[in-house]
């Protein structure tokens, strides 16, 4: 009999949360043959990610992981073998109530934030007794061997290299979002926050010494674009060109969609967690924007990240990089890094690269997901 697995996700904003667990869920029935369910308490941002699914049905199948509206009167049912609240959100007191008395063993897992942060290594697989007599296992995603490691699907990286090999697939691609590639353009994605960085990396596009298109999907970034270019609201579809920078705004997109876009761009611009990781394995020079966490503590993380990231670079690559990043995520002028970063261009490719194959080398969090029960039974 499959073994079967319910994950839990609270949706707060920005549609991360709801990203990883829907990538989660996918690749443990794809791959691993379970049994999942995935609970969510916001249907409508579940429908963003994926716009075949109905926000209304209580109850409806997608890609083989049968998903359910998280009431907030919990209905009688059985808990899984596995139990997988994501991002510490907090499980109905009938669910965890029902887990306890439970013949069978529940496995119950706290799947953590991203962090590169030196502690993660020491906490993860750690239990924490509860007061009812389970034990709650913080699992932690991660960059080195020692951690849950990161959402990778098993032919990802392929489907990858066969698309950027091709530059016909490229082009109908970047067609089916009704792009038309602009000859000889640096093509970077950008997808952020807001970000008053934005206008001075803008108008060092604008004035650079190569074309640059830049495709923007829609999302929050959008009022700091048209703040820059002075106009009325953006709409998809709406193309502006200043100078050397051509900008187009894209729909939001479908995650295999998103994938694709990062694939085919030279340079990515993101946020959050989910686009996060799927530009490193884009294996393409990035810029993150991270989630602001009060008295800063997201900068500690931003570190913590780079000290393993600019591993392998030279001195001038470290600083150029680490200078645009500082700058992106403190409100401050860019263009002085961003052109100091250019003048390490073919070392940040070939980097990014090695980068994205090394962190292949580990085990996916799905995977590690799966061992960790097997080892736990």
């Amino acid at each position: 009999m499959r073994a079967t697995w319910d994950i839990f996700c609270s949706v707060v904003d920005n549609y991360g949360d709801i990203g990883v667990t829907w990538r989660l869920a996918r690749q443990l029935v794809a791959e691993h043959g379970l049994a999942v369910r995935l609970w969510v308490d916001d249907l409508g941002a579940f429908v963003r990610v994926c716009p075949q699914a109905d926000a209304q049905l209580l109850s409806q199948v997608q890609q083989g992981v049968e998903v359910r509206a998280w009431p907030l009167d919990w209905p009688t049912v059985e808990p899984a073998d596995v139990v997988i609240e994501a991002f510490a959100c907090a499980l109905p007191a009938a669910y965890i109530a029902a887990m306890a008395g439970r013949e069978q063993k529940v496995l119950w897992l706290n799947l953590e934030y991203l962090s590169a942060e030196d502690w993660v290594e020491g906490c993860h697989g750690l239990p924490s007794l509860q007061s009812n007599g389970l034990s709650k296992f913080f699992f932690f995603p991660g960059f080195t061997a020692g951690s849950g490691g990161l959402l990778r699907e098993r032919e990802l990286l392929d489907l990858r290299h066969a698309l950027q090999a091709d530059e016909v697939a490229r082009h109908r691609f970047l067609r089916s979002l009704g792009v038309a590639p602009v000859a000889g353009a640096r093509l970077i994605s950008l997808f952020a926050y807001e970000n008053e960085s934005l206008a001075s990396w803008l108008s060092a596009l604008a004035i650079g010494p190569q074309v640059t298109q830049l495709l923007v999907p829609e999302g929050r970034v959008l009022s700091s674009l048209q703040a820059w270019l002075g106009g009325a609201a953006l709409q998809v579809g709406d193309r502006r060109q200043r100078g050397q920078l051509h900008i187009q705004v894209l729909p939001f997109m479908q995650q295999d969609q998103y994938d694709r876009l990062l694939w085919c761009c030279d340079f990515n611009a993101v946020r959050g967690e989910d686009s996060f990781i799927r530009a490193q394995w884009a294996g393409r020079p990035l810029l993150w924007h991270i989630y602001q966490q009060a008295d800063n503590a997201h900068l500690e993380k931003l570190d913590a990240f780079l000290a393993l990231y600019k591993e392998g670079l030279s001195a001038e690559a470290q600083s150029a990089l680490t200078a645009l990043w500082h700058a992106w995520n403190t409100g401050q002028a860019v263009d002085e890094s961003w052109n100091l970063l250019l003048q390490s261009w073919p070392e940040q490719s070939e980097h990014a690269e090695q980068w994205c194959l090394q962190r292949a080398s580990q085990a996916d969090l799905a995977a590690a997901l799966v061992q960790f029960y097997l080892n736990w039974l």
